[in-house]
């Protein structure tokens, strides 16, 4: 088999890969962390600079070509630009990118483009400081604001922003976002409120769908229209287009999920390898790195696991009755590996 061949059951390519580097958050948004108390990773069990990055070379190796660093929040881990770099070194890789909450990029882009990041994208749920503090329990919004700004100062192309909408919180501000990314040179890009991990407040009825977003857009600027996919189609991210020609994504996880296409896997801060978002289970890489396991062995462990991934998470929750919040603050505890934040989203 070759490298760009290696798929699953369902034959879904091993294409893409999000790595947390820290299961630490300097936020605490309500559909990730809306909690006052945290159980963390062990420190001693994250990862080096290093380790994560042969796991890259070896992820690489069997197929990969996307990496996008995550967390909790990626630059909350000291000298991330130095693991940019490292990772940066693969050349197999056609694309490496980062999520981040914005409050520290205005004072790492420049170091963090420098060293070979290429892509960045900055979560950006509302455009109204107030709105920030009740949500997020944050008042950095213009930190946020300066990131993005310096995000285009250093280069980055294809800004994204990330908007998770909550009915009765933000509904009413999806113009507005259109219009601040317009203004910034970026695509927003709007994200249906998730049952995942960490969102212990998550109901139903809270949830604005894809349908219910595009129908609201086009009372205000017209005729929408889709955009065809580019590349491989595999892009979480169903892309639109406006009678003026400025175009948004929805990501529809929650009425819509794109399983049936979903060629990502995530790594958890402490090496824990998870073939789904709403996985129960993951495969432990940090202990056989640490135990001597060799660069083969390591792909051969990769190759097997996705070979016989057959999960549909997110499809598999369209079938729930009386479906609410995935797991109960008591469920989190006791695992942490279960939180949105340690699997990096």
């Amino acid at each position: 088999m070759s490298e760009r061949a290696l798929a699953d059951s369902f034959g879904r390519p091993l294409g893409s890969l999000r790595i947390s580097v820290t299961d630490r958050c300097n936020m605490r948004c309500r559909y990730c962390m809306p909690e006052d108390e945290y159980v963390w990773l062990p420190r001693e069990s994250i990862l080096t600079f290093e380790e994560i990055a042969r796991l890259t070379g070896v992820f690489a190796a069997v197929g990969v070509r996307k990496v996008r660093l995550t967390g909790g929040e990626p630059l909350l881990r000291h000298d991330l630009a130095n693991l940019v770099e490292l990772i940066a070194r693969q050349a197999r890789l056609d694309d490496l990118a980062m999520t981040t909450n914005g409050l520290l990029l205005g004072t790492h882009a420049a170091a963090l483009r420098a060293a070979g990041l290429q892509r960045v994208t900055v979560s950006l749920d509302t455009l109204r400081p107030e709105r920030m503090i009740a949500f997020a329990k944050s008042a950095r919004h213009a930190d946020v604001l300066e990131g993005i700004a310096a995000a285009r100062r250093a280069g980055f192309a294809q800004l994204k922003l990330n908007s998770v909408v909550i009915r009765g919180f933000n509904d009413d501000e999806l113009a507005d976002l259109v219009e601040f990314a317009r203004t910034h040179d970026a695509e927003v890009r709007f994200i249906e409120y998730m049952d995942v991990g960490g969102a212990t407040r998550w109901s139903r009825d809270q949830v604005v769908s894809q349908q219910e977003m595009l129908e609201g857009l086009a009372r205000r600027y017209g005729a929408i229209e889709p955009v065809r996919p580019t590349g491989d189609g595999r892009a979480p991210a169903e892309r639109f287009r406006l009678p003026d020609g400025t175009t948004f994504g929805i990501i529809a996880s929650v009425s819509a999920p794109f399983c049936r296409t979903c060629d990502r896997s995530r790594i958890t801060a402490d090496g824990t390898w998870f073939l789904c978002l709403y996985a129960a289970q993951g495969i432990d890489l940090r202990e056989r790195l640490r135990r001597g396991a060799t660069d083969r062995e390591l792909a051969g462990i990769i190759r097997d696991t996705w070979q016989g991934r057959t999960d549909r998470g997110a499809e598999e929750r369209l079938g729930v009755a009386d479906r609410a919040a995935l797991y109960r603050i008591d469920a989190l505890r006791a695992d942490p590996h279960r939180e949105m934040h340690t699997r990096g989203g």
